[in-house]
């Protein structure tokens, strides 16, 4: 089985003068491979994938493999056209990703019986492994719990990115024990890892991953005091991070530690001052 577990970086996708920064993208991915993380997901929602086109989101990939050295890097597939999303996981079967990550088919709200075809028809269009992103509040989609049990039957379905907003939910997957379930909402990360799940894909472990390692460590080897001390320390940032729209907090905080250009695609703005302020405290 493969093993998603860990602190997992969702990478942001620079920018410098409206271009991608791919030179600053290598030197992000570089940090993180030293600060101990366990992997990355390219061109997941941080990465504000759909303000690149097809040309762009390829470019980033390259780049990530190619500074991931030994490091697993998942790639974002997610659309709402199943035949067109899985004619990109086939295009991605040759290449060396650790696997695909993909949300539910958002705007067109199908039945249950839809998302399971859906799902159904990229884990058979790959070759690499599939991770469910249940995430409703961007999609419009739910992954009801039958449903998602019903998918963990899929040979090629192994994990889930859990933003569902269900702690039954959350428990029960971890129960059933047949998917990894990564916590995507940072602030849960603490509490989903004590219930049990492998680890987590957080956008606010860009800013001081060092800590957020250190802290999914102690965890894994019971020592429940030091890690817990950790995340106490981590929660202002982890706030922070998402008091504006995920990836601008963070870009405003990279930016303060000189890792990028504070720079975003439209329809995504800047923070507001007063956050870029607070950021800067506590990158500080």
């Amino acid at each position: 089985m493969s093993s998603f577990s860990g602190i997992w970086i969702p990478l942001v996708t620079p920018f410098n003068g409206g271009a991608v920064d791919h030179e600053a993208l290598d030197a992000l991915v570089r940090h993180y491979v030293q600060a101990g993380v366990a992997g990355f997901v390219a061109l997941g929602t941080t990465g504000e994938p759909a303000a690149l086109d097809a040309r762009e989101q390829d470019a980033v990939l390259v780049t990530v493999l190619a500074s991931a050295g030994a490091l697993p890097v998942v790639a974002g597939v997610s659309g709402n056209h199943t035949q067109s999303v899985c004619e990109r996981i086939a295009a991605l079967n040759d290449t060396p990703v650790a696997g695909v990550l993909a949300a539910g088919p958002y705007y067109i709200r199908p039945s249950q019986a839809g998302v399971i075809g859906h799902f159904a028809a990229l884990a058979d269009a790959s070759r690499k492994p599939v991770i469910l992103y249940d995430i409703p509040a961007r999609t419009g989609v739910t992954l009801a719990l039958p449903t998602l049990l019903e998918l963990a039957g899929h040979e090629r379905i192994v994990a889930v990115k859990d933003c569902g907003g269900s702690l039954d939910k959350t428990l029960a997957l971890i129960l059933d024990g047949r998917l990894q379930v990564l916590c995507g909402e940072d602030l849960d990360m603490f509490g989903m890892m004590c219930a049990g799940a492998s680890g987590a894909i957080a956008a606010s472990a860009h800013v001081l991953p060092q800590r957020f390692v250190a802290m999914a460590r102690a965890l894994r080897e019971g020592r429940l005091e030091e890690a817990r001390a950790i995340w106490h320390t981590l929660v202002p940032l982890v706030r922070a991070a998402f008091a504006e729209p995920n990836p601008g907090p963070v870009k405003a905080a990279l930016a303060r530690q000189g890792l990028l250009h504070n720079e975003l695609r439209a329809p995504m703005t800047r923070v507001s001052d007063e956050l870029e302020e607070t950021l800067g405290r506590l990158v500080a």
